[in-house]
């Protein structure tokens, strides 16, 4: 049972990511009066850098600073499921926000593997609950509710309180065949609607999608049919965390007498997990060692890079240079998977290596090969019907798809409807739903082994190296302040021009420094940040005026 409520008490929702965006999930819920709030983390996911111009960034993390900052007052951090925009920033951003752990089986399986990963697996207080758990924490009374997605066991959360439940969709959709792991239970959620329910929070990805995303049992009879009509080899992509998608795969291959093969550390690592908490119990595979050695129709390959990672195992097999995979004039690959937004160029990249090794390309768009994990219209509507919230705050989506949900949840009678984003501290009660306040919030990036912010200086020297280049002077001077020997000057990133190289025009540069250091007074010349920095000015200028750039430049004054 939850606590009495106080008069000073107010519920809140704040989202820190995942909201006028798709995918790096991080939402809290703050329960207790102004200032003396007990909370709560639902996910903690990431997102891939893709095309957004970040040089060597991969993995992109939500901003934890406000929930740091209360970090005393966290009571727990709940998982709905494994998919990376969930679980992905755990290993790097729990430290911040450190706080005993809700995951079931599957997820929990993954996630002591991330854990490990950062060298804090024993730190963490993880604890692997039952689906349909139910739990007391602080003034929070938490229950695991079964749903279906393109992961197993995907959770939704009933968060009852005392002023009121939210129901916390997490990732869904409704799917009347998952192949594995239960249906969604609509019994429950039904139940809790009729018990009330104060507010819903819920997956907007496919609100513009009219219909139903479609069950997984229609893809496995679509990869039945694709398979078994190919003559050679045969690889499919998909996502590795889609367990149902994967024992398709293996028991269309088997059907059409095939062996498989996994290829990539995800697909082995999700499989090694499905396995271990009694998923795929009869799947079997085989090592591509082996697999090179079969006949071209005796072979079907699982490859991770659907969205065409540039280091994941079917990008090396489009570029030749997979240790064990070739595809060529005769084999087939079957994308079993959606294009998350961005990575569309990405991809058809890939598709065209593919297709320039005689590769023949099938997409979700040529066969029934997959669906959609999120709901579309129809099942938005049966979800709204089953819960009868009192609020709708929409989330999972960029900003018009909030727009969207939001007046389609007041188009089936819901009282209110809130389109929020990132930051916005929304009290769901008492009183009609508000943003009562916008809390700092953000992106930081994870850069090698480091977490940097966003807008670091390093980030943005990258940007300015990638776009404008690099000039190093060095000037060696006698006691007497006197050029001993230089400037010398050498260039990264500058243009030829008229088919002439660079060095032409790096002499004008060598001539603008010299110029400058000669005229600085004696002892300005013996100061080597004031040298150096004045130098460093006259070299920008003209490098604005020589080579309309703007690189950065470093001098360095030497005393011989």
């Amino acid at each position: 049972m939850t606590k009495t409520k106080n008069k000073t008490d107010e519920l809140v929702f704040l989202p820190l990511g995942g909201s006028n965006e798709i995918g790096m999930n991080l939402n809290a819920y703050g329960f207790g009066p102004e200032g003396d709030k007990k909370w709560i983390v639902v996910d903690v996911g990431v997102t891939f850098a893709g095309e957004e111009g970040i040089p060597g960034v991969d993995l992109i993390l939500p901003d934890p600073e406000f929930l740091e900052t209360n970090k005393d007052d966290i009571l727990a951090i709940i998982l709905t499921h494994a998919h990376e925009d969930h679980i992905g920033a755990m290993g790097w951003l729990w430290p911040r926000i450190p706080a005993p752990v809700y995951a079931t089986p599957f997820t929990a399986h993954l996630l002591r593997d991330k854990l490990r990963e950062r060298g804090i697996e024993r730190k963490v207080p993880l604890h692997e609950v039952p689906l349909k758990h139910r739990f007391q924490i602080g003034p929070f009374d938490i229950e695991y509710v079964t749903l279906t997605h393109s992961i197993a066991e995907p959770n939704g959360l009933a968060i009852h309180t005392p002023l009121g439940t939210v129901m916390h969709t997490g990732d869904w959709k409704i799917d009347i065949d998952p192949l594995i792991g239960e249906q969604t239970d609509s019994a429950r959620i039904r139940q809790i609607g009729d018990d009330g329910v104060l507010a819903m929070i819920c997956d907007s990805t496919n609100v513009f999608s009219e219909g139903e995303a479609g069950s997984e049992a229609g893809v496995r009879q679509g990869l039945f049919e694709a398979i078994a009509e190919q003559k050679g080899k045969v690889a499919v992509a998909c996502f590795a965390s889609n367990v149902a998608r994967i024992l398709s795969t293996v028991e269309a291959a088997t059907a059409a007498g095939r062996s498989v093969s996994l290829i990539g550390r995800s697909m082995l690592r999700i499989t090694g997990a499905a396995k271990a908490v009694g998923l795929l119990k009869d799947a079997t595979f085989i090592e591509p060692e082996m697999a090179r050695h079969l006949p071209d129709d005796k072979v079907l390959y699982l490859c991770t890079g659907s969205q065409g990672e540039p280091r994941a195992a079917l990008a090396r097999i489009a570029e030749g240079n997979h240790p064990f995979v070739t595809l060529g004039r005769g084999d087939t690959c079957l994308f079993s998977s959606r294009e998350i937004p961005g990575n569309e160029r990405a991809i058809l990249e890939l598709q065209n290596k593919l297709a320039m090794r005689g590769v023949n390309i099938i997409t979700g768009k040529d066969r029934h090969i997959h669906v959609s994990g999120h709901p579309c219209r129809d099942e938005l509507r049966a979800m709204y019907e089953m819960v009868r919230p009192q609020i709708a705050i929409p989330t999972h989506g960029e900003q018009r798809h909030l727009m969207e949900h939001a007046k389609f949840a007041l188009s089936l009678q819901v009282p209110e409807a809130l389109a929020v984003k990132n930051g916005d501290m929304i009290r769901l009660a008492p009183g009609p739903a508000a943003v009562i306040d916008e809390v700092p919030n953000g992106r930081l990036l994870v850069d090698g082994d480091a977490i940097i912010a966003s807008d670091s200086e390093t980030i943005r020297d990258r940007i300015r190296l990638g776009e404008h280049g690099y000039v190093m002077v060095s000037i060696a001077i006698d006691a007497k302040g006197r050029i001993k020997a230089g400037p010398d000057v050498r260039a990264r990133g500058l243009s030829e021009r008229n088919g002439s190289p660079a060095e032409g025009r790096l002499e004008q540069l060598a001539d603008a420094a010299e110029e400058a250091f000669n005229r600085l007074k004696p002892d300005q010349r013996m100061d080597e940040e004031t040298a150096e920095g004045f130098v460093m000015r006259a070299v920008r200028k003209a490098c604005d005026r020589i080579f309309n750039k703007r690189p950065i430049v470093d001098v360095v004054v030497m005393t011989i």
